[in-house]
């Protein structure tokens, strides 16, 4: 799954990843994989409710451009968040499907042309 894929999906998921984490060891865990630097986890750490805290995380995580941020964050969900990330894997199929639904087609001079199926 590539990061733009579970950017998307967690962007689907904000409010229920923001009601339902605790961010610290999310944080942590971010931190330790250089996803976010000393002076956001500083930050972060400062916002006193855990809602505001963890949304304050993921608007974070969508302003960078962190080649892994969105993969980091779902390995860090797995041990304390199994059913978030059993929720958000469950996504995974859809989106797939929508992507099979834009084919890639050749036009007749040899150029690669994108069409998009009408019910997409």
């Amino acid at each position: 799954m590539s990061n733009q894929a579970l950017k998307d999906i967690f962007q689907d998921f904000h409010s229920k990843v923001a009601r339902s984490v605790s961010p610290d060891s999310v944080m942590a865990d971010l931190f330790s994989k250089k996803v976010i630097n000393e002076d956001d986890y500083s930050r972060l750490r400062q916002v006193p409710d855990s809602t505001d805290r963890c949304t304050e995380m993921l608007l974070l995580l969508h302003r960078r451009s962190h080649p892994q941020a969105f993969i980091y964050l779902r390995l860090a969900l797995l041990d304390e968040y199994s059913w978030l990330v059993d929720d958000i894997d469950k996504k995974i199929p859809s989106l797939i499907s929508q992507l099979q639904q834009l084919q890639l087609n050749r036009s007749s001079d040899g150029k690669l042309s994108l069409s998009v199926c009408a019910d997409f």
